[in-house]
């Protein structure tokens, strides 16, 4: 008996790096070569080629998704009898430590505010909604910066749902990689932008993530677009290796950082530390915690080894 083809289904449309590129359409570069130099990572190579055939498209796919929502706005406004409100656009960018995320959202910073639009696009990091260290140390904690349980969850949650409610400033804590630490009395005001995008690994975590703090709203539920930038769990582990390293070698040698210790390892002694750190921290954060949370993103990047994105996943 001849047996039926079974098909696979998915929620997502795949591309790849080819099939992505074109859908860039007609959409002009308006980024330099030295402002794209500047929104590198300090581990990456970001060129170009890697803007025009990869963000390019993405750009412009948000770009739709923007006008779809603002027109959506105006129908319930008009429905309730309202003057318009301000209500922001929200991209989430969620991912490993070292894939480059932080990357991804400055570069979409960058060409969302260049749309003809021109509207204001405001780019926050969850980093600045952790507990500061003191707390963490009193917690035992330490040792989990960057897992759930180490964000102030409530603050970041309602400072999102500030800006979805349409208030005039809402301030976000500012968080120094120097210091590894929040900065105490110091905020960043966000005033009314058309476009926030949120950068950091808990972004696409829900309730489930969250056993050891009850409460009933998320990020997630404020977000209209969230991105996963992927990769291999190699990849990951060797350019937070590699990472690790330069910063030794720049940011670590300032007697004011965190790491200033670190900045007189040798070498060798050095990526012993670092693989030691991503394997007994990070890579455990990112299996038990980032990971899992891939599947709920609405489009997924994922990165081949030289940082540049292969392919793409769309949800349908």
């Amino acid at each position: 008996m001849k047996q039926k083809k079974k098909f696979s289904t998915t929620p997502y449309l795949e591309f790849s790096r080819k099939q992505w590129a074109i859908l860039r359409d007609s959409i002009p570069m308006t980024l330099t070569e030295n402002e794209i130099k500047s929104l590198r990572g300090i581990n990456e190579d970001l060129s170009i080629q890697e803007v025009a055939k990869i963000y390019l498209p993405l750009s412009r796919l948000l770009n739709f998704y923007i006008i779809s929502n603002l027109c959506r706005q105006t129908v319930l406004n008009q429905f309730l009898g309202i003057n318009k409100q301000k209500i922001p656009y929200i991209i989430s960018i969620a991912g490993s430590v070292a894939v480059g995320k932080s990357t991804t959202a400055r570069v979409l910073k960058a060409l969302l505010s260049r749309w003809p639009e021109h509207r204001k696009v405001e780019l926050i990091t969850t980093d600045g909604f952790l507990h500061s260290n003191a707390i963490l140390k009193e917690r035992g904690l330490m040792k989990k910066k960057g897992f759930p349980e180490s964000y102030n969850m409530p603050r970041l949650v309602n400072f999102i749902s500030d800006l979805k409610s349409g208030a005039n400033k809402v301030a976000a804590p500012i968080y120094s990689h120097l210091l590894y630490d929040v900065i105490p009395n110091r905020i960043k005001i966000v005033q009314q932008p058309d476009i926030l995008i949120l950068e950091g690994l808990n972004v696409l975590q829900s309730g489930i993530d969250y056993p050891h703090d009850q409460h009933h709203v998320f990020i997630s539920d404020f977000v209209d677009f969230s991105i996963y930038v992927d990769a291999s769990e190699m990849l990951l582990e060797r350019w937070y290796i590699n990472r690790f390293l330069k910063l030794r070698q720049y940011t670590f040698s300032n007697p004011n950082s965190y790491f200033y210790h670190f900045s007189r390892l040798t070498k060798n002694k050095a990526t012993t530390i670092a693989r030691g750190l991503w394997r007994e921290i990070n890579w455990i954060n990112l299996k038990k915690n980032i990971l899992p949370t891939r599947e709920r993103a609405n489009l997924i990047m994922t990165k081949s080894s030289n940082h540049s994105v292969q392919k793409v996943r769309l949800r349908k």
